[in-house]
């Protein structure tokens, strides 16, 4: 084990040194030790590498607000050690780390298998809102529920100490870090992308699982031209720990047919599995030109074409209203108000919210009092909900329309005040 700068991942090694190197990547709220139960017989053939997610597991807390972000991290942590080709294993936002070093880094990846996977988790507000409930309410409410996501309810009866093992592992983790994750899934989306994944892959799922269930794993598979599905009957979303098991044999039979090379556990020492060597291939002489043969002269450069402020602005609108509220107003658009949900999107969106002189908390402490001002309560409805999302408590919520009290009037702080304790109680309170 190893504790690691910002920029690397805590980590540990099981199995020979000499083998080739395995990665098995954490689900949201766990640590490395969800995956104890596969590592003795994996390490017979692999050197087995298991890392943390940031604030996960005692892991520093250096919050990671992308699946990129966190590849790259595994990345580095991976090059200071020395490794360069591996294969890799991981459980839902493990997963997601898997899939962007298939589509990323290719050819990094000897060999990939994704479980509780899929191109998109859910919707972008339901990890929104679940991070402004922990930054509300701390860990606790997610800890409590966290067995009900992820095992049956058959297993969660009969296995009380690894189910309270699961309330105690979410609720260690780091809360800043947990919402950095959350963002990280909210943005996460490559159903797009799934066609350029070249390597062989194995998606497992379990068949009751809720979260990520059969469903979209056979999107996985249908999108991935190198793939095939394994459904792990009795099992929901933590598959490796309810199903341990079928989940190792489903590993070791993947990569040991899938991958080379091969490590000899009798002898210690890595197979070198022959192949026949290629033809060689004869090249042509390089075609040479006629003397009075003058080259064209280089075309100019084009001028570079500005992307489409509306492009981002729809982008930014989504992540600060939420996508339902979005797609409310667009619907309701006609010929009468499509111009006007434009101008929003392009200019007040895709210009203002863009501009990097404030970070959003900023700019929503700005709207919220600008409204106040005006007496728009419904607008005030909205961008309260937007700046929970954006990061600002509910107490930091009551300061700004304090404030808006002294400068404002009383009158109108008053019709805020009912307004945003309407929308906080609504946004804040744990679904059970």
């Amino acid at each position: 084990m190893s504790e690691t700068p910002s920029n690397t991942l805590q980590y540990r090694f099981d199995g020979p040194e000499e083998a080739p190197v395995l990665i098995l990547g954490p689900s949201l709220g766990t640590t490395w030790h969800m995956w104890d139960r596969q590592v003795p017989e994996l390490a017979k053939q692999w050197r087995v590498f298991r890392f943390d997610l940031p604030g996960h597991g005692g892991a520093p807390a250096h919050p990671a607000g992308s699946v990129a972000d966190l590849t790259t991290r595994l990345l580095a942590t991976l090059d200071a050690l020395g490794v360069q080709r591996f294969g890799y294993a991981g459980c839902a936002l493990g997963g997601a780390v898997g899939i962007e070093l298939a589509l990323r880094h290719p050819e990094r990846l000897a060999s990939l298998v994704l479980i509780a996977a899929s191109p998109r988790f859910g919707t972008a507000d339901e990890f929104r809102q679940r991070g402004v409930i922990v930054r509300t309410n701390g860990l606790d409410p997610i800890a409590r529920t966290s067995p009900e996501r992820w095992f049956t309810g058959g297993f969660a009866a009969a296995q009380p100490a690894i189910t309270e093992w699961a309330v105690q592992m979410v609720r260690t983790t780091d809360p800043g870090c947990y919402i950095a994750s959350c963002e990280a899934l909210a943005a996460f989306d490559v159903r797009a992308e799934l066609g350029r994944i070249g390597v062989p892959t194995l998606v497992l799922v379990g068949s009751e699982d809720q979260v990520t269930g059969p469903a979209e794993a056979r999107t996985l598979v249908a999108g991935i031209p190198d793939a095939r599905l394994a459904v792990v009957p009795g099992a929901s979303h933590l598959v490796p720990v309810e199903q341990p098991a079928a989940v190792t044999d489903l590993l070791v039979h993947h990569f040991a047919t899938v991958w080379q090379p091969a490590f000899d556990a009798t002898t210690g020492q890595m197979a070198v599995i022959a192949t026949p060597p290629a033809k060689p291939v004869p090249v042509a002489p390089p075609p040479v030109a006629p003397v009075a043969e003058i080259a064209p002269a280089a075309a100019p450069p084009q001028p570079s074409v500005p992307p489409d402020p509306y492009d981002t602005g729809i982008k930014i609108r989504r992540e600060v209203l939420g996508d339902a509220h979005v797609d409310r107003a667009l619907a309701s658009a006609d010929d009468f108000s499509g111009d006007f949900q434009e101008f929003l999107t392009r200019y007040a969106w895709g210009e203002i919210w863009n501009r990097p002189g404030l970070d959003r908390r900023t700019r929503s402490c700005v709207t919220l009092t600008a409204l106040v001002a005006g007496g728009h309560l419904d607008e005030l409805a909205a961008h309260t909900r937007a700046a929970l999302r954006n990061g600002l408590t509910p107490a930091e919520i009551g300061e700004v329309l304090l404030q808006a009290a002294v400068y404002c009037g009383v009158p109108a702080a008053n019709s805020a005040f009912k307004v945003a304790q309407q929308v906080i109680r609504e946004e804040t309170t744990p679904q059970e």
